[in-house]
């Protein structure tokens, strides 16, 4: 059996028995209940998506063999400008990191190092490129940019996602 049919199988067994064991840092506040992802997007702190979805996107949980797929169909789903803004999200962390953006647009395929002249698919390498060499920065950028996140479909991402997001706001109905 392979390490993803594992954990498939983990994940849907954790779900199925209710496993409501609490994350270490659970939020604080309990009056702090997110009603759905765009509440917890608009409300959250940058701290608490930073953790939730670092917990949720590494290389164990999701690898990047389905991690790619799914930024590509999210990156497309989203508005021009905002995935621009997720670009700018990726070179500005790239760039503290002494990766330059022409030098990225010539490694990567890039029609453009601009962000507001990028494709979906010019952002959905840089996502992938980040998420394989810089799984930090990505959590980054999704803790700045959590829109993105409404549309992953693949339901290993969403269990993954599920799973702690139920853990971390106590099953909240």
């Amino acid at each position: 059996m392979s390490s993803s049919d594992q954990y498939k199988r983990q994940i849907m067994n954790d779900l199925a028995q209710g496993n409501t064991e609490s994350l270490d840092e659970a939020p604080a506040n309990p009056a702090k209940d997110y009603q759905n992802f765009d509440d917890f997007a608009q409300r959250s702190t940058h701290e608490e998506r930073r953790h939730l979805f670092g917990k949720s996107f590494n290389h164990e949980s999701v690898p990047p063999s389905q991690m790619e797929p799914e930024l590509q169909k999210a990156i497309a789903q989203i508005k021009p400008d905002e995935r621009g803004n997720v670009a700018r999200s990726f070179f500005k962390h790239l760039k503290q990191r002494g990766l330059d953006e022409r030098h990225l647009e010539q490694q990567l395929g890039l029609q453009s190092h601009n962000p507001n002249h990028m494709s979906a698919d010019d952002v959905s390498k840089l996502a992938s490129f980040t998420y394989h060499n810089h799984p930090d920065i990505f959590h980054e950028v999704l803790a700045e940019q959590p829109g993105i996140m409404k549309f992953i479909s693949n339901p290993l991402v969403g269990a993954a996602l599920g799973a702690i997001a139920s853990k971390w706001f106590g099953g909240h109905k």
